[in-house]
């Protein structure tokens, strides 16, 4: 279905992958898995033609359709969900309309021996057998099934879009891509924004799904229920298993646990090999011996073994000044949006040092809250008040939200530190994985992993004393 052929990238100075080689088949359901910068999201991108600038060739078989999951979305203010939705089938719909003109012209052609009316026929045989392979007379049920599985409900279908968190606005992102029915569909964290309930759905569709499939997930379950075969990227080079994530990672300890020994006999080799020449290469008879040693060594390929994921973040909050004994109270709060009311009359109020989860179903306004509560949301009815000395930390659901798609990392993060904390911005990011020129990189473009770990950064840079999240 598709070919990689010596796939080369450089980033930041060094290659991110070098004379990677693979193919791609139809029934494949391929999980992608690597530390922290190896590259995932970024081979989504080449693979998609997202990214183009790179060595080597990826090369799709025939007129393959390829399907990607993006993490920025474009939706059409004032659209419903269901009309959102039905953009998915934009191919769909211009190949029915060319189908009606086709028909209409042999309809009037009366020239049936010419080549002209001949390559109409054959048209119109090509689109049919299309719009069939893509269902394209049973759109609807397929749009209604899809959105109940993805946690929407049957009066949410005509309501805009507009109304709906950014998690939400992705599920229909999702919807679109799953009803497209590409040839190869390439997901980076589909489950970011789902309900357990959603995930179970998702990954049944998926098992069930007839093209091939790349996913990158940090939901391990899911992969392993998902996928047939596991591509690990480490040392620049992707390391193809036949098997789902769980059986990856028994094979994966095993090889690791051989390559280690064989590094451990290569060295004790090579150390002898150079012993041997620091010893002979001053003697007169044994000169050549240690020249055929020394040539002996450089043909020698030497084992190469990635470090395994050891990175962690160093997280330590800014000291902040003790606030008073209540941190919120709320008296008779609520939210609608439109003529939906989320909440109303919500009374508590919240203590120094208690540490609450806000449990719900999906729609019930969790989030909301959250937002009223951070200062983000000023739409709402009855009233909060804030403690004495309560500054706010505030980690949002959806990042995209917050952080300016124009900005760089770098710029995002020295606008939210104060002059105490500014000359460690620098510092404070390389902690975070940001190093080099990678603080250079817009927001926009950063993966969903890479935006939550930007936003932990800025939290770090500014002292507070109650955090939401």
């Amino acid at each position: 279905m598709l070919s990689v052929q010596g796939l080369g990238l450089h980033h930041s100075g060094n290659y991110l992958f070098q004379n990677v080689n693979f193919t791609i088949k139809r029934e494949d359901k391929i999980g992608l898995v690597g530390k922290n910068g190896a590259g995932k999201s970024t081979l989504l991108k080449m693979l998609s033609g997202e990214i183009s600038f790179y060595e080597g060739n990826v090369i799709p078989e025939g007129n393959i359709t390829i399907g990607f999951l993006k993490q920025d979305l474009d939706f059409v203010k004032g659209r419903t969900v269901w009309d959102e939705t039905m953009q998915a089938f934009e191919k769909i719909n211009a190949m029915k309309a060319e189908l009606d003109e086709v028909n209409h012209q042999l309809a009037t052609r009366t020239d049936y021996e010419s080549q002209a009316y001949h390559d109409l026929i054959e048209r119109m045989t090509e689109l049919n057998d299309l719009l069939h392979h893509h269902d394209a007379y049973n759109l609807e049920g397929d749009v209604e099934k899809v959105l109940l599985g993805l946690g929407f409900k049957a009066e949410d279908f005509n309501k805009i879009t507009d109304e709906f968190s950014g998690g939400w606005r992705m599920r229909i992102e999702l919807a679109k891509l799953l009803l497209q029915k590409n040839d190869l569909m390439l997901l980076d964290e589909p489950t970011n924004h789902l309900d357990m309930e959603s995930i179970i759905w998702l990954e049944n569709f998926l098992k069930d799904y007839p093209g091939a499939i790349v996913l990158v997930s940090h939901d391990k379950q899911f992969m392993t229920a998902v996928c047939n075969r596991t591509f690990d990227i480490n040392n620049k080079k992707i390391d193809d298993y036949k098997a789902n994530y769980t059986k990856y990672l028994e094979l994966n300890k095993e090889r690791r646990e051989k390559l280690e020994q064989a590094k451990k006999n290569q060295d004790a080799e090579i150390k002898q090999m150079e012993d041997n020449i620091n010893r002979f290469r001053a003697s007169a008879t044994k000169a050549s011996f240690a020249q055929s040693l020394i040539k002996k060594l450089e043909k020698i390929e030497r084992i190469e073994i990635d470090n395994e994921d050891v990175s962690k973040f160093n997280i330590r909050f800014q000291s902040s000044i003790t606030p008073g004994k209540v941190i919120f109270e709320a008296e008779n709060l609520g939210k609608a949006y439109g003529d939906k009311q989320v909440f109303d009359h919500v009374n508590f109020f919240v203590q120094r040092g208690e540490k609450i989860a806000l449990l719900g179903q999906n729609g019930q306004g969790k989030t909301t809250l959250a937002k009223i509560l951070a200062g983000v949301t000023k739409d709402y009815t009855g009233s909060w008040t804030l403690g004495h000395n309560v500054n706010i930390g505030y980690f949002a659901q959806n990042q995209e939200e917050v952080l300016d798609p124009n900005k760089t990392v770098l710029q995002e993060a020295e606008d939210a530190a104060t002059e105490e904390t500014r000359p460690r911005v620098r510092d404070l990011l390389g902690s975070f994985l940001f190093q080099g020129d990678a603080v250079s990189k817009k927001t926009k473009v950063l993966s969903g992993g890479e935006r939550n770990r930007l936003a932990l950064c800025k939290l770090l840079l500014r002292p507070f004393n109650t955090l939401i999240m």
